[in-house]
């Protein structure tokens, strides 16, 4: 019985897969606001009827994508979290990275970037559970920067969220866009250095 049970849930999590992918992929192809639930059943062979058995809507669909995108993100800062250099330098290495990721989104994937711009402005809680796990890792490197004498002793929940807002200049994509190239902003160095030398 239970081969049974793992054999339709195994076939299930395929046909979502298979959905998120085409649907990723026609978001960043057409964008998400021309592309229906429609065009990713046309895509895949499949009547929307058949979409609807696995997300509710176009919408859900996309929360599911933005949450595949972002799990992307919250890797590569893991992965950073763990390198074998100072807390300093890996907050350092975290926000430029962070910035990065937002500028490559917002001027060389514009597709992908008006994506996240509809998921921040309908308030998604894909977003909000990203911001946490985000700052869970800001956190970690922090207390870790307090256990080695870099830091200075502090809360490193209230560090980390702190830090997050006063760099949200460099993540959040409609802030990038508007600071992009204004000679009276901050430059991205300027603000983690400064965010940094706050910690100490």
């Amino acid at each position: 019985m239970n081969d049974v049970a793992d054999s339709i849930e195994a076939n299930r999590q395929e046909n979502i897969t298979r959905i998120l992918d085409s649907a990723e992929r026609l978001f960043r192809h057409y964008g998400y606001s021309k592309t229906t639930v429609a065009d990713v059943a046309r895509d895949l062979g499949m009547s929307p009827a058949n979409i609807y058995r696995f997300f509710a809507s176009k919408t859900e669909i996309h929360q599911a994508v933005c949450g595949r995108m972002l799990a992307g993100s919250y890797q590569q800062a893991l992965e950073i979290s763990r390198l074998p250099i100072s807390a300093a330098d890996r907050l350092r290495k975290y926000l430029h990275t962070q910035h990065q990721l937002v500028l490559t989104a917002m001027l060389d994937q514009e597709k992908v970037h008006e994506m996240v711009v509809v998921a921040i402005e309908r308030d998604w809680h894909v977003i909000e559970k990203h911001l946490d796990r985000m700052h869970g890792v800001v956190e970690g490197i922090i207390w870790q920067g307090i256990q080695a004498g870099e830091f200075a002793e502090q809360d490193a929940a209230v560090a980390a969220r702190c830090l997050g807002a006063a760099t949200v200049n460099l993540c959040h994509p409609q802030m990038v866009a508007q600071c992009l190239a204004k000679q009276n902003r901050a430059t991205p160095e300027e603000l983690v250095e400064f965010a940094i030398k706050a910690l100490r």
